[in-house]
């Protein structure tokens, strides 16, 4: 099979139709009552019971707890965590290579053309991976440790590099020199086929306006799985970002349930994923510690949500209360 044909034009005009229902699906979040520090520790709390003992569930909770930053571990050798999807990694931030009949999907790219052409390239080579068939890159949002390597893959190899235009926007104002001009625009519930392979790009704005979640097809021998990558975590710091950020999940979490997703990956080390990720290398005739099953890849997805809800109770116990309109009668 081929790839299917895309264009700028017609993913623009996909994006406009996309991103205006997307934002016509946002619903308010919240109490009208004030919201206290008492309530956002309740949803902590209530995260915390519904984790258990889950290590990837509480690697989430530890993540999104208020003062927590993002952990710098060494940085692994890349691996294949299924026969179509590879791992490579510079510790603190990852990428995903889909390999497909008819080349590479990339999932980010790093920080910087240096880890693209030291990290990416070489990892992918010591797969048995030829990084000459990178077709695209899609960049999950618009921040630098995800984009960075995307203009060298572009000059390099040709690659077509996919952002949200929200995020090409974002990237565009940044005025990064190693910012990729300006490609492929991505709408909400695009289907990204290469080759057998079709990836589905859902819009979750909150981390940054045009965050994209993908939902891959994954597969080992004869087995066939689901995976969902949540496309950025960190949470922001407004009370109608935040709202956006929960209704983003609340949207994603219906997606994923329809597209019975039991697989779980991240490009931070927010998840247990780099442990996991050593699990399977030193075992990889076991289960795999990735494939979570659909009511554990839910409970995620629930853990996350009931964190942000203890965030936006926070940040609305931290904004003050409008004065009172004194200009009437």
């Amino acid at each position: 099979m081929t790839s299917s044909p895309l264009s700028r034009r017609g993913f623009g005009r996909l994006a406009a139709l996309g991103l205006a229902a997307g934002a016509a699906g946002t619903l308010p979040l919240g109490s009208p009552a004030a919201a206290t520090a008492a309530d956002a520790q309740d949803y902590y709390d209530r995260a915390r019971r519904l984790a258990g003992t889950d290590p990837v569930s509480l690697a989430l909770v530890r993540a999104l707890t208020p003062g927590s930053s993002v952990p710098r571990p060494p940085a692994p050798e890349p691996l294949w965590l299924f026969d179509n999807l590879a791992m490579l990694s510079v510790g603190w931030v990852s990428a995903m290579a889909v390999r497909t009949d008819d080349g590479i999907v990339l999932i980010d790219a790093l920080t910087s053309a240096e880890e693209a052409e030291t990290v990416l390239v070489p990892g992918l080579s010591a797969l048995g991976a030829d990084p000459e068939t990178i077709r695209y890159v899609v960049v999950t949002h618009g921040h630098d440790d995800h984009y960075g390597g995307a203009r060298y893959l572009a000059e390099r190899y040709g690659a077509r590099v996919l952002m949200t235009p929200a995020d090409w926007d974002l990237v565009a104002s940044t005025g990064t020199a190693e910012a990729p001009d300006r490609d492929l625009d991505i709408h909400d519930g695009q289907r990204l086929t290469l080759g057998d392979t079709t990836i589905r790009l859902h819009h979750t704005p909150g981390h940054t306006p045009g965050t994209v979640s993908p939902i891959i097809p994954v597969r080992t021998g004869h087995e066939r799985h689901t995976a969902m990558l949540w496309g950025g975590m960190n949470p922001p710091a407004t009370p109608a970002e935040l709202r956006t950020y929960l209704a983003s999940i609340r949207t994603f979490r219906a997606r994923a349930r329809k597209a019975n997703v039991d697989v779980e990956l991240s490009n931070h080390p927010n998840d247990h994923g780099l442990e996991r990720a050593e699990q399977l290398r030193n075992d990889p005739t076991g289960p795999n510690p990735f494939v979570l099953g659909r009511p554990r890849t839910e409970r995620f997805l629930r853990v996350m949500d009931l964190m942000l809800r203890g965030r936006l109770a926070d940040a609305e116990a931290a904004t003050p209360a409008a004065a009172p309109d004194q200009t009437c009668c």
